[in-house]
């Protein structure tokens, strides 16, 4: 079946949407966005990502669209015209369409646009059951990587290198060779002592919604989790290292820049939150 849109308040086949040429967004990256993982047709994370959502628009000034209620009411139906089970939704709100001003525009509405597509659980099982390769690269993103902004560039960038050279993640370094974020995931290690670590938000660091619901999950289950810096160095000789996210979920890293990670393959604590984690979404979605 045909995959079905949302743009400023109608719906329509994905094939057929389009925005102004003079949408912000598209002028000036001026818009924010989010990704919901739909579990058995729910949403996860709902109440986190709306919230993060609220918080990115309010640091831009950026009018939220509609009532929260009313949102969650077209995500779902945006989920339900494309027949959504195992998936995920996007969803973008630019400041709007006004012809091409540094200035902020008066009176103009906010645009939106959501989409949704499936996702093949069993393949990133398999995925996850691997691991993924990663590069580094020094950190060259602007100082506000709290706000989730579509300008993502440097993140591209990253990405597009990483896949070159056989790799599914980049992960960022700042001028003190510390580790910041990935390119569209956080980060953590396992150190020799047990420990996992992961950068502290204080580092203008994306508040991951995934981030903050693995958190609890680690203290669930008993493990010792630090929000500190950490060094590339440290990540490499470390007995694991993982990242987050709606996409990926929990997801081994086995190798950096070609130095393998532990073993070279998935760890067990990985693994096991991996897991942890999947419990949990499928448990509270759509709450």
């Amino acid at each position: 079946m045909p995959r079905i849109a949302y743009v400023n308040g109608a719906y329509g086949p994905l094939r057929d949407a389009a925005i102004s040429i003079e949408d912000r967004g598209f002028l000036f990256a001026d818009s924010v966005y989010e990704v919901w993982s739909v579990f058995d047709g729910q949403l996860g994370d709902l109440d986190g990502h709306l919230n993060r959502l609220e918080r990115s628009l309010r640091e831009l000034q950026i009018a939220m669209p509609m009532p929260r209620q009313s949102l969650v009411t077209v995500l779902n139906e945006v989920i339900r015209r494309n027949r959504i089970l195992e998936g995920m939704v996007y969803l973008q709100v630019s400041r709007g369409a006004a012809p091409r001003d540094h200035v902020f525009p008066v009176g103009v509405k906010p645009g939106i646009v959501i989409t949704a597509r499936p996702v093949d659980r069993e393949a990133a099982a398999q995925k996850a059951e691997h691991g993924i390769k990663a590069i580094s690269a020094p950190d060259i993103r602007w100082g506000r990587c709290d706000i989730k902004t579509t300008g993502l560039l440097p993140n591209v960038l990253g990405k597009q290198a990483a896949k070159a050279l056989g790799a599914g993640e980049v992960i960022f370094v700042d001028k003190d060779g510390l580790v910041t974020e990935g390119g569209s995931t956080n980060v953590y290690m396992v150190g020799n002592d047990g420990v996992i670590r992961t950068r502290s938000l204080s580092a203008n660091i994306l508040p991951g919604v995934t981030r903050l619901n693995l958190l609890s999950v680690i203290a669930e289950s008993g493990l010792d989790i630090r929000e500190e810096a950490f060094s590339l160095e440290e990540a490499k000789r470390a007995r694991e290292v993982f990242v987050s996210a709606a996409t990926s979920l929990v997801m081994p890293v086995v190798a950096i820049d070609g130095t393998p990670i532990g073993n070279g393959a998935p760890g067990l604590v990985a693994t096991a939150l991996r897991d942890a984690y999947i419990e949990r979404a499928r448990r509270t979605a759509g709450v």
